[in-house]
Protein backbone atom coordinates (compact mmCIF):
# COMPACT_ATOMS: atom_id res chain seq x y z
CA UNK A 1 0.00 0.00 0.00
CA UNK A 2 1.44 3.38 0.82
CA UNK A 3 4.14 2.10 3.21
CA UNK A 4 6.74 2.31 0.44
CA UNK A 5 6.23 6.07 0.27
CA UNK A 6 6.07 6.57 4.03
CA UNK A 7 9.28 4.62 4.62
CA UNK A 8 11.19 5.91 1.61
CA UNK A 9 14.54 7.29 2.89
CA UNK A 10 14.89 10.95 2.01
CA UNK A 11 17.49 12.59 4.20
CA UNK A 12 20.63 11.31 5.80
CA UNK A 13 20.19 10.35 9.43
CA UNK A 14 22.95 11.59 11.77
CA UNK A 15 24.00 9.55 14.80
CA UNK A 16 26.29 11.32 17.29
CA UNK A 17 28.27 9.84 20.14
CA UNK A 18 30.27 11.88 22.66
CA UNK A 19 32.86 10.63 25.09
CA UNK A 20 35.35 12.34 27.40
CA UNK A 21 38.86 10.95 26.96
CA UNK A 22 41.46 11.39 29.69
CA UNK A 23 44.27 12.30 27.32
CA UNK A 24 45.54 15.37 25.52
CA UNK A 25 43.94 16.33 22.22
CA UNK A 26 47.05 15.42 20.18
CA UNK A 27 47.04 11.80 21.41
CA UNK A 28 43.30 11.49 20.85
CA UNK A 29 43.76 12.80 17.28
CA UNK A 30 46.39 10.13 16.55
CA UNK A 31 44.01 7.40 17.74
CA UNK A 32 41.13 8.79 15.70
CA UNK A 33 43.07 8.81 12.46
CA UNK A 34 44.46 5.28 12.98
CA UNK A 35 44.37 2.72 15.74
CA UNK A 36 46.11 -0.60 16.30
CA UNK A 37 44.39 -3.95 16.58
CA UNK A 38 41.74 -3.94 19.27
CA UNK A 39 40.63 -6.92 21.32
CA UNK A 40 37.78 -9.06 20.10
CA UNK A 41 34.57 -8.20 21.96
CA UNK A 42 33.38 -10.77 24.46
CA UNK A 43 29.63 -10.05 24.18
CA UNK A 44 27.76 -13.11 22.90
CA UNK A 45 26.08 -11.15 20.10
CA UNK A 46 29.38 -10.87 18.21
CA UNK A 47 29.68 -14.67 18.13
CA UNK A 48 26.66 -14.66 15.79
CA UNK A 49 28.64 -13.01 12.98
CA UNK A 50 27.84 -9.33 13.55
CA UNK A 51 30.72 -7.23 12.28
CA UNK A 52 32.95 -5.24 14.63
CA UNK A 53 36.04 -3.03 14.13
CA UNK A 54 39.52 -4.51 14.35
CA UNK A 55 41.80 -1.56 13.51
CA UNK A 56 42.14 1.53 11.30
CA UNK A 57 44.88 2.52 8.87
CA UNK A 58 45.44 5.47 6.57
CA UNK A 59 47.28 6.06 3.30
CA UNK A 60 48.51 9.64 3.08
CA UNK A 61 47.74 12.67 5.20
CA UNK A 62 45.43 15.62 4.75
CA UNK A 63 42.53 16.03 2.36
CA UNK A 64 42.52 13.19 -0.16
CA UNK A 65 44.13 10.64 2.14
CA UNK A 66 42.25 7.35 2.37
CA UNK A 67 41.35 5.97 5.80
CA UNK A 68 40.46 2.29 6.14
CA UNK A 69 38.35 1.41 9.16
CA UNK A 70 38.73 -2.37 9.13
CA UNK A 71 35.98 -4.65 10.41
CA UNK A 72 35.76 -8.42 10.63
CA UNK A 73 33.76 -8.47 7.37
CA UNK A 74 35.85 -5.96 5.39
CA UNK A 75 36.77 -2.30 5.34
CA UNK A 76 35.04 1.03 5.29
CA UNK A 77 36.96 3.03 2.65
CA UNK A 78 36.90 6.66 3.75
CA UNK A 79 38.41 9.45 1.58
CA UNK A 80 39.27 12.38 3.86
CA UNK A 81 37.38 15.59 3.02
CA UNK A 82 38.44 17.79 5.98
CA UNK A 83 41.74 17.49 7.86
CA UNK A 84 41.89 20.15 10.57
CA UNK A 85 44.45 18.61 12.95
CA UNK A 86 43.77 18.10 15.87
CA UNK A 87 40.18 19.37 15.84
CA UNK A 88 38.16 17.90 12.99
CA UNK A 89 38.43 14.92 10.67
CA UNK A 90 35.65 14.47 8.08
CA UNK A 91 35.34 11.79 5.44
CA UNK A 92 33.03 10.29 2.85
CA UNK A 93 32.29 6.57 2.79
CA UNK A 94 33.23 5.21 -0.62
CA UNK A 95 32.79 1.51 0.26
CA UNK A 96 31.51 -0.41 3.24
CA UNK A 97 31.52 -4.07 4.23
CA UNK A 98 28.51 -6.26 4.89
CA UNK A 99 27.10 -5.87 8.41
CA UNK A 100 27.52 -9.53 9.32
CA UNK A 101 28.51 -13.00 8.19
CA UNK A 102 25.46 -15.11 8.89
CA UNK A 103 26.18 -18.27 10.83
CA UNK A 104 25.80 -21.51 8.93
CA UNK A 105 27.57 -24.68 10.08
CA UNK A 106 27.68 -26.18 6.57
CA UNK A 107 28.78 -23.56 4.04
CA UNK A 108 29.33 -19.86 3.51
CA UNK A 109 26.16 -17.99 2.62
CA UNK A 110 25.54 -14.43 1.51
CA UNK A 111 21.83 -13.59 1.67
CA UNK A 112 20.76 -10.54 -0.35
CA UNK A 113 19.10 -8.88 2.64
CA UNK A 114 22.59 -7.94 3.89
CA UNK A 115 23.27 -5.70 0.88
CA UNK A 116 22.38 -2.04 0.68
CA UNK A 117 19.77 -1.61 3.39
CA UNK A 118 22.03 0.25 5.78
CA UNK A 119 24.23 2.66 3.84
CA UNK A 120 26.77 4.92 5.50
CA UNK A 121 27.52 8.07 3.48
CA UNK A 122 29.91 10.16 5.56
CA UNK A 123 31.34 10.64 9.02
CA UNK A 124 33.41 12.91 11.21
CA UNK A 125 35.35 13.10 14.44
CA UNK A 126 35.26 16.43 16.27
CA UNK A 127 37.75 16.93 19.09
CA UNK A 128 37.46 19.65 21.72
CA UNK A 129 40.15 20.34 24.30
CA UNK A 130 38.48 20.70 27.70
CA UNK A 131 41.61 20.48 29.83
CA UNK A 132 45.33 19.79 29.63
CA UNK A 133 44.71 16.03 29.65
CA UNK A 134 41.02 15.90 28.84
CA UNK A 135 39.40 15.88 25.39
CA UNK A 136 35.79 15.64 24.27
CA UNK A 137 35.52 13.35 21.27
CA UNK A 138 32.31 13.49 19.24
CA UNK A 139 31.82 11.03 16.41
CA UNK A 140 29.03 11.42 13.86
CA UNK A 141 27.93 9.07 11.10
CA UNK A 142 25.38 10.02 8.44
CA UNK A 143 23.49 7.11 6.93
CA UNK A 144 20.26 5.93 5.31
CA UNK A 145 18.21 2.86 6.08
CA UNK A 146 16.57 1.67 2.90
CA UNK A 147 14.20 -1.03 4.10
CA UNK A 148 10.75 -0.77 2.63
CA UNK A 149 8.17 -3.47 1.85
CA UNK A 150 8.88 -3.01 -1.86
CA UNK A 151 12.61 -3.65 -1.39
CA UNK A 152 12.01 -6.73 0.72
CA UNK A 153 9.58 -8.19 -1.82
CA UNK A 154 11.97 -7.52 -4.72
CA UNK A 155 14.65 -9.59 -3.00
CA UNK A 156 12.27 -12.47 -2.31
CA UNK A 157 11.37 -12.90 -5.99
Amino acid sequence: MSFDYVNEPENLIPVRTKVIVNSNIENVWKNVVTFDKIDEPTDWIFKTGISYPTNATIKGTGIGAIRYCNFTTGSFVEPITTWNEPNLLQFDVKEQPIPMNEFNPFWEIHPPHLDGYFKSYKGQFKLTKIGENKTELEGTTWYKVDITPRNLLENLV
